[in-house]
C-alpha cells in the first residue's frame, strides 16, 4: 500500500435516486477513487432479452478518500451526503469492498437484503468490550438489538447496534 492510499478510507455516499452511475462517472472525472457495484441482470424487452448492469445498492456509491477530501465529494452533482453512523461518516472496511467485487465477478443477478434479527436468535458480538461473545437476541428494533449474554452464571443484557453483531 503506497503512501497515497494509506490514509484513505472507504465511505458510502448517498446519491439522488437513480444517479448512481452518473455520480460514479463524475467522481472519476474529479479523480476520486470510487466504486459503484453493478449487478448483471437479464431483462426482457418485447422482442429480446438483454443483459443490463444495474447498481447493486440503490442510491449508494463507495468512495475512497481522506477526511480532507470529503467536501470535494459532497460538491459532486448528484451526491446527497455521506452515509452516517453514530454521528460520523460510516467507514467501510477494505475487505468488505473486496468481497463485494469478488462476489459480483463470480455471480450474476445478485440480490441485496438487510439482515433482520429475531427474538431467540443466537448471535456473536463483533466489536467492543464484549467482542467474540455469543448471546441470544431478546428484542430487536430499527437501531438497537438487545442481547442476553450468559456467562459466569449471570445474565448480562447489552443493547447493541445491528452492525455490531452477526447471526451464528
Amino acid at each position: 500500500m503506497n503512501n497515497n492510499t494509506k490514509n484513505k478510507k472507504w465511505y458510502a455516499v448517498y446519491t439522488r435516486p437513480r444517479w448512481e452511475k452518473k455520480v460514479y462517472a463524475l467522481l472519476q472525472e474529479q479523480e476520486i477513487t470510487a466504486y459503484c457495484p453493478l449487478n448483471k441482470v437479464r431483462k426482457k424487452w418485447s422482442d429480446r432479452y438483454k443483459i443490463v448492469h444495474e447498481p447493486l445498492f440503490k442510491s449508494y456509491v463507495f468512495v475512497q478518500v481522506e477526511e480532507n477530501e470529503m467536501t470535494k465529494v459532497r460538491m459532486v452533482s448528484g451526491v446527497v451526503n455521506f452515509v452516517y453512523w453514530n454521528g460520523k461518516p460510516a467507514i467501510i472496511k477494505e475487505d468488505e469492498i473486496h468481497t463485494i467485487r469478488r462476489f459480483l465477478n463470480e455471480y450474476e443477478h445478485v440480490e441485496v437484503e438487510s439482515v433482520v434479527f429475531t427474538p431467540n436468535q443466537r448471535v456473536k458480538i463483533m466489536s467492543g468490550v464484549l467482542m467474540d461473545k455469543e448471546g441470544i437476541v431478546i428484542r430487536s428494533d430499527k437501531n438497537k438489538v438487545q442481547v442476553v449474554l450468559e456467562s459466569l452464571g449471570f445474565r448480562l443484557t447489552a443493547k447493541l447496534s445491528s452492525n455490531e453483531i452477526r447471526p451464528i
